[in-house]
């Protein structure tokens, strides 16, 4: 099993900053990869951004010039920097943990992020 706490949310202005953190416990040597996922008001959960145990990352399109995903695998802490922020970034943001040998996903309950115009 993986523990996954989210941290960092919050109300912030048009093209303002934020720093999501997920910090992890548990069966972490069997995650593959960890990722941030949103889901805005009647929405479906999408992909953020993704980085896998050998740093590899990948972001969404919409997101990629303004997200970085990075990691802290001494603190077992994975991190969404998000610059530039619009109130289309308004969401619910989950942390995800992917167990590729397992088929397993494991989730945070989110931390709500709130981008005002």
């Amino acid at each position: 099993q993986v523990q996954l706490v989210e941290s960092g949310g919050g109300l912030v202005q048009s093209g303002g900053s934020l720093r999501l953190t997920c910090a992890a416990s548990g069966s972490i040597d069997s995650i593959d990869a960890m990722g941030w996922y949103r889901q805005g008001p009647g929405k479906r959960r999408l992909l953020v951004a993704r980085i896998t145990s050998g740093g590899s990352t990948n972001c969404a399109e919409s997101v990629k010039d303004r997200f970085t995903i990075s990691r802290d695998n001494a603190k077992n802490t994975v991190y969404l920097q998000m610059n530039s922020l619009k109130p289309e970034d308004t969401a619910v943001y989950y942390c995800n943990a992917r167990d590729l040998g397992f088929g397993m996903d494991y989730w945070g309950k989110g931390t709500l992020v709130t981008v005002s115009s």
